[in-house]
């Protein structure tokens, strides 16, 4: 492939967001590191349209990138990712924005028949039948000079993402499926997607807690985790690790004598700035009123029957699945089975509502009410109403 120079003044960039912003569709992909960091190092930006095909280095000395996020910003032009979560986050935190619109090509590939999590190479070799060289892929983006075996690889990132965009829009057009799509972009595009607020870091750890008062500790604790991970831009692990976390809300260490008695705080670590930060925490947590206390997530009550219902939703799931060729976890999730099978039309899922409950989640509930009978004949399995 042929490399033309890489972008590393403003005015460069300045032009080439210009022409790009006149374009239907730009299709977009970072390179970046993040092993040692909160916040991703992104190290390198690649764009394309039709007629386009650049590089941006936003490690350069002379680049200001004011230019590539009004580019994300321009709702005129579609910013077509693959896998976008990660690219949005970057531009998130670096330029305070959700690109808008976006079009996630894995999304739209397991709307359209390609499986579940289908990866970009993958995707590439079916639509394009081109073999994308992975061995670039894991390389320190971060030194410089790039070789021209990685900026190989990273164009090939998004000028091989337009013909993607291009077959998969053309058959959710035809399909009569774009509207799934949109419904799945909403959540890319929503900025509460990336911007978790430290009070609500608790959220993203599993409950094994069985009181108000060890939830409490853990809510204070997993907040501070989350400030201090942020300000020192290490990830969440390098400050404490989430079985120290269950195990601080449990256990509720009051100095660093009791703290020291843990198992998963390392040797010596109470005796540190932040072993002091947080037994403090932890005491400001046990401070709280009784009152104030934050109530367990309440466990649904499983109705007797209801595991042998969920095994049949799978069952028709899967023939829903096979019969539309789309991915099952876009149709509807394990929580959601387990939900309708255990309440039925009171189920508050996605896949209660819109396109997906005309698709599986009227015939969910028919079966789970015994107006849906499932059958095997002729060596294979289909649903019958009764």
């Amino acid at each position: 492939m042929q490399i033309m120079d890489i972008i590393t003044t403003t005015e460069a960039l300045a032009a080439a967001c210009s022409r790009l912003a006149k374009c239907d569709y730009v299709t977009i992909d970072t390179e970046f590191l993040r092993e040692t960091t909160f916040w991703p190092e992104l190290c390198l930006i690649q764009m394309a349209s039709e007629e386009d095909a650049l590089i941006v280095d936003p490690l350069a000395k002379d680049i200001d990138l004011a230019p590539f996020f009004e580019l994300m910003a321009d709702t005129s032009v579609i910013k077509v990712f693959h896998a976008a979560r990660q690219d949005i986050e970057i531009v998130v935190n670096r330029g305070d924005l959700v690109p808008h619109p976006i079009f996630d090509t894995q999304v739209a590939a397991m709307v359209c028949g390609f499986g579940e999590s289908v990866s970009y190479d993958q995707l590439v070799s079916r639509i394009s039948g081109v073999q994308i060289d992975k061995t670039s892929r894991f390389t320190d983006w971060s030194r410089r000079p790039l070789s021209d075996k990685q900026l190989d690889y990273a164009l090939a990132d998004v000028t091989h993402l337009r013909d993607v965009y291009k077959e998969l829009k053309s058959r959710l057009e035809a399909e009569g499926r774009s509207g799934w799509l949109s419904d799945e972009m909403a959540v890319l595009e929503a900025r509460e997607t990336y911007d978790l607020h430290p009070d609500d870091a608790w959220k993203r750890l599993k409950m094994r807690l069985k009181k108000p008062q060890e939830l409490c500790v853990l809510q204070h604790v997993a907040a501070w985790r989350e400030r201090e991970a942020r300000s020192r831009n290490v990830p969440r692990g390098r400050i404490l690790k989430d079985d120290a976390l269950y195990e601080v809300a449990q256990q509720q260490p009051v100095d660093a004598e009791a703290l020291s008695r843990l198992r998963t705080v390392p040797r010596g670590w109470e005796r540190s700035t932040q072993g002091a930060a947080l037994v403090e925490v932890v005491g400001q947590a046990l401070a709280t009123p009784r009152d104030q206390m934050p109530k367990l997530p309440r466990q649904r009550q499983t109705p007797d029957g209801a595991q042998a219902a969920v095994e049949l939703l799978r069952v028709l799931l899967k023939l829903v699945v096979e019969k539309e060729n789309v991915a099952a976890k876009v149709i509807a999730s394990s929580d959601d089975l387990d939900r309708i099978a255990a309440e039925g039309e009171d189920a508050d899922v996605p896949a209660l509502s819109g396109w997906r409950r005309e698709l599986f989640g009227e015939q969910a509930l028919k079966l789970i009410n015994g107006k849906l009978a499932l059958r095997f004949a002729d060596k294979k399995v289909d649903a019958l109403e009764l």
